[in-house]
């Protein structure tokens, strides 16, 4: 979870790709989001590792758009691997979703859930038994990680999957995994995240409040490749939409297989001619190339670079077409950590009083949200290109 490397090269933006491969409902700004109530009603599934009955905060049920209603301002924020490996980053970033009525979704890595001692359990495809490009947590993290989600998801957050072992190049590549490959890798998924307590034999660590059968609607490949193969299997699950394609513009959402189709967008890059996709690792990469520790002069600069680069795709969708805006992180510290307040300064920046009418939600949200609207109303908002300002007229 250390190295850059281990995670493969993102889709980088305009400039980066040419050097380098691409891979890679309201709950609007407010002042707080109150704790959700506990019960004691929770009961256990499979081996107790998940459960129900647990009450979670809620979102408001989706409203209909009607014709010529000018539509809310969406803004994802997802994470991917959502594990806590002792830096807090998990804990600090549900406490910024609390303070400004944020609902986020956190794809979460099975292989989180499995302790490294039990690694012959994973079978990755076409990689060797217990593989991982992104390593396995010690016992401590695995808790702190089961802890966060469990808290997460009560707190109203959504729990997707990041599937296990993020493999990006060579022969093992997920972009070279079959359907039936996919489904193996998400059975594998679910069933690390299921059973953890079989696997870990842990005592001091409450179930996961949720049946994850249920909750699992959709997810993010490693390094946003193998969308295609994965698309029927998911379908098959029951998925509703997937937010694997990388080099996506700011247009609103369309389906692909029948599964609504979230991609992270390419965005405005200040300084530079060329827009870059939205989520930390690609700015990184514009930034430093490959290295998560450049020297320190350099961190300000990119610092301001990046809030302003999410701020920038921020604005333009808000201001002309309203396109649902997408951003991805990870919980890093790359150079510094300054990745990390820049999406913090950019999340304050969304959430501020005077964006009335900007919802910062999970993708479940904003899928329950597309579901529940007029299928004449969301095909003129597809009408709409990047940058071209919304009208009650169609546009």
């Amino acid at each position: 979870m250390r190295e850059v490397s281990r995670r493969g090269i993102l889709g980088l933006g305009m400039g980066a790709a040419a050097s380098l491969a691409v891979a890679g409902c309201s709950s609007g700004s407010g002042s707080g989001t109150p704790k959700p109530a506990r019960t004691t009603q929770a009961k256990p599934i499979g081996d107790g590792s998940t459960s129900h009955g647990e009450r979670r905060k809620e979102a408001p049920k989706p409203e209909r758009l009607e014709r010529g209603q000018k539509p809310p301002q969406f803004v994802v924020f997802s994470w991917d691997g959502a594990g806590e490996v002792g830096n807090g980053l998990f804990p600090r970033f549900r406490k910024l979703a609390e303070d400004h009525g944020a609902t986020m979704t956190f794809f979460l890595s099975g292989i989180y859930c499995l302790p490294e001692s039990k690694k012959s359990l994973y079978r990755p495809p076409n990689n060797p038994v217990g593989a991982s490009d992104i390593g396995y947590l010690t016992d401590e993290h695995i808790k702190a990680t089961l802890r966060n989600v469990r808290e997460a998801w009560l707190e109203g957050h959504e729990i997707g999957t990041h599937f296990n072992g993020h493999f990006c190049s060579g022969s093992g590549s997920v972009e070279n995994w079959t359907s039936a490959q996919w489904k193996s890798e998400i059975d594998q998924a679910m069933s690390f995240v299921t059973e953890w307590k079989t696997n870990t034999r842990f005592t001091d660590v409450d179930p996961l409040p949720f049946d994850y059968h249920k909750e699992l609607i959709g997810g993010r490949t490693p390094c946003l490749k193998g969308q295609t193969n994965l698309l029927p299997t998911a379908r098959e699950l029951g998925w509703r939409y997937d937010a694997s394609s990388p080099g996506g513009l700011q247009v609103w959402p369309s389906k692909k297989q029948g599964i609504w189709d979230f991609p992270l967008q390419q965005i405005p890059f200040p300084g530079h001619s060329f827009e870059v996709l939205s989520m930390d690792y690609n700015i990184l990469a514009n930034q430093s190339k490959n290295s998560t520790n450049a020297p320190p002069a350099n961190y300000p600069g990119w610092r301001k670079q990046a809030a302003e680069a999410y701020i920038a795709g921020f604005k333009r969708a808000y201001e002309t077409n309203r396109a649902p805006f997408f951003i991805g992180n990870h919980f890093e510290e790359w150079n510094g950590g300054i990745y990390m307040d820049a999406v913090e300064e950019a999340l304050k920046h969304m959430a501020d009083e005077k964006h009335k009418d900007v919802r910062l939600v999970s993708f479940k949200q904003l899928t329950d949200w597309l579901d529940a609207q007029d299928p004449a109303v969301l095909a003129e908002l597809s009408g709409l290109g990047v940058g071209q300002t919304w009208s009650a007229n169609g546009g």
